[in-house]
């Protein structure tokens, strides 16, 4: 791999982790049309760290919050008189400790579709990863259209309003986002689109939906550099370190820039529009690849 194609992957990284076009499956798309075949798993979860910094950064003041609500927690002191109560994720204590045990719950359940999924990502062909785009457009199709028109509580009395103000994260909550997330993993199918759109779905507002889609990337990202650590060697003799820096660098500076790009999105309710570029890719790639 040469420096130039490196520093293109890491841009295509930066751009596809946080828009919801699943960074892996284009990935995969353009190793194959650049003619690296043994691309070890490990360098794309090497740009995968970077776009992580870049969410840190972005996110730096909620999960700051987060880990002093921990901290306040297991220290059993009291909450600070001073909250913010529009902060769904982190503007609490009693916000933040709903969050971190959603956050618990997400990553085991995704960690246990992951031991899975890491086992086959290699050996699904680049078809099935065109296939996967289109199912990620359904996934936003869905949830765009269920958001639009919200179910109606079996329990409503005629005449009752219904609450549809913004709820912290529920256990349930984090189950649905934990196994979008784990089916997230397959190239082909976005993580941050299955996460988000089963948000969505389970009836979370689209601010924290976004929040929390990203927020819980963190330790899912970090679990699978920890399994892919293996290969390092391999990264180095195949690969070389300036394509790996160079592809990191690029990745983490587009990956900031779409990820502020794509939380306006989110908040106006426009992710959408992506499955008008999914579905014929996909179709395209089905047909042609």
């Amino acid at each position: 791999m040469t420096i130039i194609q490196g520093i293109l992957l890491g841009m295509l990284q930066g751009v596809a982790e946080f828009l919801p076009i699943s960074s892996s499956g284009h990935l995969q798309l353009c190793q194959a049309l650049f003619g690296l075949d043994e691309v070890p798993v490990l360098f794309d979860v090497f740009l995968h760290l970077a776009t992580l910094a870049s969410v840190c950064i972005y996110f730096r003041k909620k999960i700051w919050n987060l880990l002093k609500v921990l901290g306040r927690w297991i220290a059993r002191k009291p909450q600070p008189e001073v909250t913010n109560p529009e902060d769904l994720i982190s503007g609490t204590d009693a916000y933040g400790r709903k969050a971190i045990i959603a956050i618990i719950i997400s990553t085991i359940i995704t960690g246990g579709i992951g031991v899975f999924t890491s086992k086959v990502i290699s050996d699904i062909p680049l078809k099935t990863v065109c296939a996967g785009f289109i199912c990620t457009a359904m996934l936003l199709i869905i949830s765009w259209y269920i958001e639009k028109h919200p179910r109606r509580p079996k329990n409503l009395k005629e005449g009752e309003a219904v609450d549809i103000s913004p709820k912290p994260v529920s256990i349930l909550q984090s189950i649905v986002i934990g196994i979008m997330q784990g089916l997230g993993t397959l190239p082909g199918i976005s993580r941050s689109g299955s996460t988000i759109a089963g948000a969505l779905y389970s009836g979370m507002d689209r601010k924290t939906a976004g929040d929390y889609s990203f927020i819980v990337s963190i330790p899912a990202i970090l679990g699978a550099f920890v399994l892919e650590l293996k290969d390092l060697g391999e990264v180095n003799e195949i690969i070389g370190a300036a394509p790996v820096i160079a592809g990191c660098a690029a990745s983490f500076a587009v990956g900031y820039i779409s990820l502020s790009f794509l939380m306006k999105l989110i908040r106006k309710g426009k992710i959408v529009w992506f499955a008008a570029y999914l579905i014929p890719v996909g179709v395209l790639g089905i047909l042609f690849l």
